[in-house]
């Protein structure tokens, strides 16, 4: 990293790419994100943490981008929607009517991608705590719900093949 007058030179490593940014030191993992890397699947919502519809993955866990500083990013592996290319999870969104805007889409999914890899046999109990931390404004969650299910199921029925 190369500093000249408080502004840094960087590498973000997002979908599997390595970005040159530029960045000052209160600058979002967001506001990069979508101004520099041109990633624009984490939308910024609320801008403080409380809607989810900025969630990306940081080295595999969820985070909130619009919380997190750019430079906390650096040499890290950042994942954002447009990095979970024909994930069951996508798919069970889509087939599940998981959205209506497609405002808080990305944030769901994504939080619903690391919950799935980190406890795919997640009970009700578990799935909605870790979706409480996202919001949707438009639907009553029954689709978000029924897609995160198809998904769960799928990828148990996927695994237990490969066993």
């Amino acid at each position: 990293m190369i500093v000249i007058h408080g502004l840094s030179e960087a590498l973000l490593h997002v979908n599997g790419e390595e970005f040159p940014v530029v960045l000052r030191p209160g600058d979002t993992l967001l506001r990069v994100l979508r101004e520099q890397a041109g990633v624009m699947g984490p939308k910024g919502g609320c801008e403080n943490g409380d809607c989810g519809a900025c969630t990306v993955l940081i080295e595999g866990i969820p985070v909130k981008s619009c919380l997190v500083l750019a430079v906390e990013a650096i040499g890290k592996k950042v994942i954002t929607v447009e990095g979970l290319k024909d994930t069951e999870v996508q798919k069970a969104y889509h087939e599940m009517g998981g959205f209506q805007c497609g405002y808080c889409t990305a944030g769901f999914i994504m939080n619903t991608y690391a919950l799935l890899e980190s406890h795919p046999e997640a009970d009700e109990s578990v799935k909605n705590d870790w979706l409480s931390s996202n919001l949707c404004r438009c639907t009553g969650y029954e689709g978000i719900q029924k897609a995160v299910n198809l998904a769960q199921e799928r990828i148990q029925n996927n695994q237990s093949i490969r066993k």
